[in-house]
């Protein structure tokens, strides 16, 4: 997939999302040396937050996302969970690639904003359900 297919694509995604209130959304690219950045803060219904950040890079048909962080937390800033690739936590078998959660860090294959968001979506439907 081309850079710009990718960031047009990313930006879809989110514009779709009429429940989510876009806070900053950042899609630049440089067309010389086929690199991209993405930045975005997104809030939900209980007030909770998805910050992340991509950084891309166009290697002819190839498409690499060179660094990564999604980090998700509650309305009081406490964190749910947060992805990225820096590159600790060596003991994890898919280093530099990893998840926080709370109380550990765990194998985590890169994600997807898709499957981040599904995963926000169903913390937060499930707690929905239960307060009613």
């Amino acid at each position: 997939m081309r850079l710009d297919q990718y960031l047009s694509r990313l930006q879809n995604i989110l514009y779709s999302r009429q429940e989510i209130i876009i806070e900053h959304l950042q899609a630049t690219e440089t067309v010389p040396d086929q690199k991209g950045l993405v930045y975005a803060r997104l809030r939900f219904w209980d007030n909770s937050l998805l910050e992340f950040t991509e950084s891309l890079v166009e290697h002819g048909v190839m498409l690499t996302k060179s660094n990564y962080a999604y980090h998700y937390q509650d309305a009081n800033s406490e964190l749910i969970f947060r992805y990225d690739n820096a590159p600790h936590h060596q003991e994890i078998p898919t280093h530099p690639h990893h998840k926080y959660t709370p109380n550990r860090v765990e194998a985590a294959e890169p994600p997807h904003l898709n499957d981040v968001l599904r995963e926000i979506d169903q913390l937060l439907y499930h707690l929905k359900e239960s307060r009613d």
